[in-house]
């Protein structure tokens, strides 16, 4: 009975973490030196992603009934799992890339928006750029119409103007 109640406070701060998180991204760490998973972890945090190692059976237990509930299937072995709450793409994204130089990262699979998706699936979805980014392209294709129009207002206005005071010359003499 003890053995429960030690668990259950793990459980309750799994499922806090996953309540209204965006995605969740499953990996084996196993095989990365302390020095690259203290760079995961940098990398992880500045991308606004929570990271860290449970036991697959406390994490059963707080997917249970949840859109993560579709990970059960990955909870095999060493897992790590990375949570974000606004970046839908950042886990993917940071981890993608990170597993670029270091070849033991093992990405199992990841929930992202309600949507399962395996390791493969994880990576085309690492190569979504993130929100901020999208936002800017859109800003950036609205503002370039806008900012061609005020280049040819700009221009007809100086052309008028130049016109003007000639064509005020003759009629002053």
């Amino acid at each position: 009975m003890a053995k429960i109640e030690e668990k259950k406070p793990i459980v309750q701060e799994i499922s806090e973490k996953i309540d209204g998180a965006a995605s969740v991204v499953l990996v084996d760490h196993r095989g990365l030196t302390v020095e690259q998973d203290t760079q995961l972890r940098k990398q992880l945090r500045e991308a606004g992603v929570q990271y860290k190692v449970y036991k697959n059976t406390m994490m059963r237990f707080a997917f249970k009934g949840t859109d993560f509930e579709q990970l059960d299937k990955y909870l095999e072995g060493p897992s790590a799992c990375a949570i974000s709450k606004d970046d839908a793409t950042a886990p993917a994204r940071v981890l993608c890339e990170f597993a670029k130089t270091a070849p033991n990262l093992e990405i199992k699979g990841g929930v992202v928006e309600g949507t399962a998706y395996d390791a493969a699936g994880i990576g085309a979805i690492s190569q979504i750029p993130s929100r901020d980014v999208l936002l800017g392209r859109l800003f950036g294709s609205m503002q370039s119409p806008i900012a061609n129009f005020a280049r040819v207002i700009k221009q007809i206005a100086e052309k008028d103007g130049e016109a003007a005071p000639a064509a005020e010359a003759p009629a002053a003499e």
